[in-house]
């Protein structure tokens, strides 16, 4: 039976015409592919059922069931296979029709064999494409999860929520590693904006003479390096968020140009003498005490009004150390994942000395540890472990 660990791709040929169904077969295994058939549509749903295809080729014009009511079950069952109609009675409205309902292309009988072959090879490309892209999603989605029950994390999935729905500005506070990141990706994709970008600025990455331009852009030969026109950060997130990390290393010249940004929704390119209206979502992240660094003259009040009209300030794992199981069961399902290999055991001695241990490094410190266990520990983690490869002992 077919499979996806098959070295050859498997195409499955559905048609009631024995001719048809062994011509096909002759073709495409002198081309390297494997073929199994099905002298109907019943008969083919059920091969669908039981196995995977990297395609399938389906007649029209049958009895008991036609191939345009397999293609809706198919894409009901297994909508990433692509599927390509056959038949010998087509007709333009029959194609239309066929694509409509999701068929990849329409081949009419006898197939040319060149057409039929390049057919076959890019709905496969486009069938690997489409799965290659639903896994990576899955990990992204996966990647953005908020795991905890702690009080304070329930707190925070309360607060995500509600301001969610709203464009009201968010400032996320916290130390290094707590997962604020995740806080604005999750606001992000409970917005109505959710469908626009998300775009990125690590305020803290970026030197100051630059930070400006990456913001709003420049005009060609605005300065030596600027060869060509550049849009900045804030017109990229048009019609969606702009996610400002560390915006406490933000220079006060910048945090000046932002400020106006927010007040009038206007930008201008560096450069330029052209105001453009930009139409984002600001969410702000940073470390610092923002209050503490006002008084000290290194961050703007106004600025900081501007962006606090809801605050999250997100915990340190220290905070939270009931989260620390459910944390670590993530992180060993998500990493196997990755790895490719059988998820691993934790023994509760392990769980209880990782709970007691001082995670200055907060989330991100916890992952890279339980990477660690992944890779040193047998198939489950002992308090050992724990002790020789994340406390030194």
């Amino acid at each position: 039976m077919a499979t996806k660990k098959d070295t050859a791709q498997t195409i499955l040929v559905i048609d009631d015409e024995r001719a048809i169904r062994n011509a096909l077969k002759d073709i495409l295994s002198l081309e390297g592919f494997t073929i199994e058939e099905a002298e109907d549509g019943a008969a083919g749903l059920e091969m669908v059922k039981n196995n995977d295809y990297d395609c399938i080729l389906c007649d029209i014009k049958m009895p008991k069931m036609d191939g345009l009511e397999v293609l809706d079950k198919v894409k009901e069952m297994k909508p990433d296979i692509p599927v390509v109609m056959i038949s010998g009675h087509g007709n333009i409205e029959t194609a239309v029709d066929a694509v409509k309902k999701g068929a990849y292309d329409y081949i009419s009988k006898p197939p040319d064999l060149n057409r039929l072959l390049i057919t076959i090879r890019n709905a496969m490309d486009k069938g690997s494409l489409v799965s290659e892209t639903k896994q990576l999603r899955k990990r992204i989605s996966r990647s953005n999860v908020m795991i905890g029950d702690s009080p304070a994390m329930k707190h925070i999935h309360e607060t995500i929520e509600k301001v969610a729905a709203t464009d009201a500005r968010v400032l996320v506070t916290g130390a290094n590693g707590v997962g604020k990141e995740l806080v604005a990706r999750n606001i992000h994709e409970l917005s109505t904006r959710a469908n626009g970008p998300l775009i990125e600025v690590n305020c803290a990455a970026i030197p100051s003479e630059l930070i400006e331009s990456e913001l709003f852009g420049h005009e060609k030969g605005s300065f030596t390096s600027a060869i060509k026109q550049r849009i900045g950060k804030f017109e990229q997130a048009k019609g969606g968020t702009l996610f400002l990390d560390e915006i406490g290393d933000m220079s006060l010249d910048a945090q000046a140009k932002v400020l106006r940004a927010l007040q009038e929704s206007k930008i201008t390119r560096v450069g330029g003498d052209k105001e453009i209206k930009v139409d984002v979502r600001v969410i702000a992240a940073t470390n610092k005490d923002l209050k503490q660094e006002v008084e000290e003259k290194k961050f703007r009040l106004d600025l900081y009004h501007r962006l606090s009209v809801v605050i999250i300030q997100v915990p340190t794992l220290n905070d939270r150390k009931d989260d620390i199981p459910l944390l670590v069961e993530h992180f060993m399902s998500d990493i196997s994942t990755e790895y490719n290999q059988p998820e691993k055991e934790i023994d509760k001695t392990a769980l209880d000395a990782l709970q007691k241990h001082d995670w200055t490094g907060n989330i991100r410190e916890l992952r890279n540890a339980v990477e660690r266990l992944i890779i040193f520990s047998d198939k489950k983690i002992s308090k050992k472990d724990v002790e020789m490869y994340i406390l030194g002992k």
